[in-house]
């Protein structure tokens, strides 16, 4: 066909003509949803692939249900709980006087031997206490010396007064015999003047009888006196001697150490602090290890005094600590608690209560796995 055709896009061309376009100007159109080339279909999933996949799956199944069977039919031959933790006897160290500390001799988390000095207060108005009160002592002793030796003169004094009752006694019967001999004559034969005289002798004599005899009581009296004497020096020196003791025992209160073997904890004092009588200082922990395990009421009726008992600790994971069931605490947990319930008083909802249970570990696994009080513990004992 001869003619110019108008094209599309506005160009014109000569029927006949083909335009020549550069290749890297040529635009190709975006395919159309109808035009888009579809994908290729996937090829089906062979059969022996599906029955694997199945087989597989019903495998793992089969073998979880196995071993969940198994486990908890060797399980249930256990009785275990993981409330349980390490415990040791922990003293807290207090003073019982107020003082400044002069010398401290532990450092931290220092272990210390039982009486080994932790701390020292300062001794100085104690020991001057102390020296009076010796004094004071040293005082009633020789008050208790010079009372002995008063009795021994008190005595002595008796004895003299004594002597002197037979004394008299016998100057008394020398005279009422005179008496009596000038008395029997006649009258030619002795004087009345010579009769007076041995009446007023015989006289004289009794006189000197009765004041010897109380001379006698006198010095008795004052014995018993010097006895009383005695007494309360005695007294006297006792009470000094407590008064010593108390001085020396609160001297000794200066001077603070370990009630035990153990490592030293929690220390709150440091060289030269003023402190009170009660306030805490440090803490010593015990060298013992145990466990207390806080099983279910209805996990006691297997557990027996005695029995093996294995343990797994987080300290310690590669080592499985074993022990024995030592004790039963005789109440639940909550019985001594702060508040214990009052089930009487109010509406009652029953729950599973716990039994502390005390089981004892070897020394040398203590020691291996580092076991300090309130460290988790798994224990696990063989009930059938």
């Amino acid at each position: 066909m001869d003619g110019d055709v108008p094209d599309p896009k506005g160009y014109d061309v000569h029927v006949g003509y083909t335009p020549t376009r550069t290749p890297q100007l040529e635009a190709r159109p975006a395919p159309d949803g109808d035009d888009a080339e579809e994908p290729a279909p996937k090829p089906p999933v062979p059969r022996w692939k599906k029955l694997l996949f199945w087989g597989i799956g019903l495998a793992i199944l089969a073998a979880l249900i196995v071993g969940g069977v198994l486990y908890w039919l060797d399980a249930r031959q256990y009785a275990s709980t993981d409330d349980s933790y390490v415990e040791a006897y922990i003293s807290q160290i207090s003073p019982q006087i107020d003082g400044r500390v002069v010398k401290l001799a532990i450092d931290d988390f220092q272990h210390v031997k039982q009486g080994q000095v932790l701390l020292q207060l300062d001794p100085r108005d104690f020991q001057v206490k102390l020296d009076q009160a010796r004094a004071q002592r040293a005082q009633g002793a020789a008050q208790l010396a010079q009372a002995t030796a008063g009795l021994a003169q008190q005595q002595a004094a008796v004895d003299q007064a004594q002597a002197n009752v037979r004394i008299a006694q016998a100057d008394q019967a020398q005279a009422q015999s005179d008496l009596a001999r000038y008395r029997s004559v006649g009258a030619q034969a002795v004087s009345r003047q010579q009769v007076d005289t041995a009446s007023a002798t015989n006289k004289s004599g009794l006189a000197k009888v009765d004041a010897s005899r109380q001379a006698v009581l006198a010095a008795e009296a004052n014995v018993e006196a010097q006895k009383a004497q005695i007494e309360a020096a005695r007294a006297s020196l006792a009470a000094a001697d407590v008064a010593v003791a108390n001085a020396e025992l609160q001297l000794s209160y200066t001077t603070i150490t370990a009630p035990r073997d153990g490592q030293a904890a929690k220390r709150t004092v440091n060289l030269g602090d003023y402190v009170k009588a009660g306030q805490s200082l440090l803490a010593v922990v015990g060298d013992d290890r145990w466990i207390l395990a806080n099983y279910k009421e209805t996990q006691m009726a297997g557990l027996k005094v005695g029995q093996r008992v294995t343990m797994s600790v987080d300290a310690c994971p590669d080592h499985e600590l074993t022990g024995r069931v030592d004790s039963f605490q005789p109440g639940s947990g909550s019985v001594f608690s702060t508040l214990p319930p009052e089930n009487a008083t109010g509406n009652f909802v029953k729950v599973v209560q716990r039994i502390p249970v005390k089981i004892t570990i070897a020394d040398d696994d203590a020691v291996r796995c580092h076991l300090s009080p309130g460290m988790s513990v798994v224990p696990s004992v063989k009930v059938r």
